[in-house]
């Protein structure tokens, strides 16, 4: 089990290699603030307060600026300013012997946590962007409730659209990258947005940008049923069944329950949204993880329509793992490694 040590350890490890000397303040502020696996009191989707009117107050998390130096650099690029929707990009700070994928990136936190800028999100796509190598653009997009979905996905397909109509004049993706070789990936709830871009944006000829593969970490997903792994997630560190209960009702449309196809894809959405087949997809997942049940119907559904999926979901690790324990990361960064140099073309 994630002890709170190793989440320390492996935060202050990412910075060093990554960042300034002064980043290791905010290591330490970041690993005071995360979610303690041997202390469920201290669980981050736990603290977020719903007041009586529907609004909310979140706990605090550090964000980490972008970089300018080290071993991958970054910056932030708008996506909608009228949204406040922006992008953050990686890339590896040295000479790449050919050009790089693009990896287009969703973060996790139930659609109501964190940023691109969130200083375990920062530092996971900072060390993806080095040991793939590619391109990362993680998406900075709206949270619920005070946007509830499709917000995060209106946002997921617009970050789509920027692939195909301004990626390209970007100056890091127009020297250093491949936009004949994206991705879309997500971890937990980015998963789930990666999955309903695909969906949306599927049918659309985004050239000169081709997607090569859906990369679906943990997807987040539920149902009105409970299934196995779900019930036996009460004490849960990471997502105890308390906070994935609180994360459903903040997220989902007013007046939906949890067979919502936004939840329960599986069994609500309508066939005809896969007709004409998805990108090839790889699903990773982790007998640790309250929503291991889900994630295995998940890739069952889609091969079943007819979607190629690779399917890694026998880790045992807890929920976001990757996120904290460096060799989660590397099992994680190994089979996205995979899927993208042979195209998204994976054998199972």
């Amino acid at each position: 089990m994630l002890t709170s040590n190793e989440a320390a350890n492996y935060l202050a490890k990412s910075k060093k290699q990554s960042r300034a000397d002064s980043s290791e303040t905010m290591g330490e502020a970041t690993a005071s603030a995360l979610p303690s696996p041997d202390n469920s009191s201290t669980n981050l989707f736990k603290q977020i307060a719903v007041h009586d009117d529907g609004t909310i107050t979140r706990p605090f998390v550090p964000v980490a600026p972008p970089s300018a130096a080290g071993a991958v650099l970054s910056r932030d690029v708008p996506l909608d300013a009228s949204l406040g929707t922006s992008l953050r990009l990686y890339l590896p700070n040295v000479p790449p012997p050919s050009r790089l994928p693009v990896i287009l990136f969703f973060h996790g936190g139930g659609f109501v946590l964190f940023s691109s800028g969130t200083v375990f999100y920062h530092a996971s796509c900072e060390a993806m962007a080095a040991t793939l190598p590619a391109i990362v653009v993680s998406l900075d997009y709206r949270l619920a409730p005070e946007h509830r979905l499709p917000a995060a996905y209106d946002d997921a397909v617009a970050a789509v659209l920027w692939l195909r109509d301004a990626a390209a004049g970007d100056p890091w993706v127009s020297a250093h990258g491949d936009l004949s070789r994206c991705f879309v990936m997500g971890s937990s709830s980015g998963a789930n947005m990666a999955f309903n871009a695909g969906v949306r944006t599927k049918d659309l000829d985004l050239t000169p940008a081709t997607v090569r593969g859906l990369m679906l970490h943990q997807p987040y997903l539920g149902g009105v049923e409970r299934t196995p792994s779900e019930d036996r997630s009460a004490d849960d560190a990471m997502l105890p069944l308390e906070a994935n209960d609180k994360l459903w009702s903040l997220a989902l449309p007013a007046g939906a329950d949890r067979d919502h196809e936004f939840c329960n894809p599986a069994k609500s959405m309508s066939p005809e949204a896969l007709a004409g087949g998805l990108p090839r997809c790889l699903v990773t997942g982790s007998d640790g993880d309250p929503l291991i049940d889900r994630q295995r119907e998940l890739v069952g559904w889609l091969r079943g329509h007819g979607v190629e999926v690779v399917a890694k979901t026998d880790l045992a690790v807890s929920h976001a793992a990757e996120l904290f324990v460096p060799e989660i990361a590397d099992q994680l960064f190994a089979a996205a490694r995979a899927f993208v140099s042979a195209g998204g073309d994976v054998n199972p």
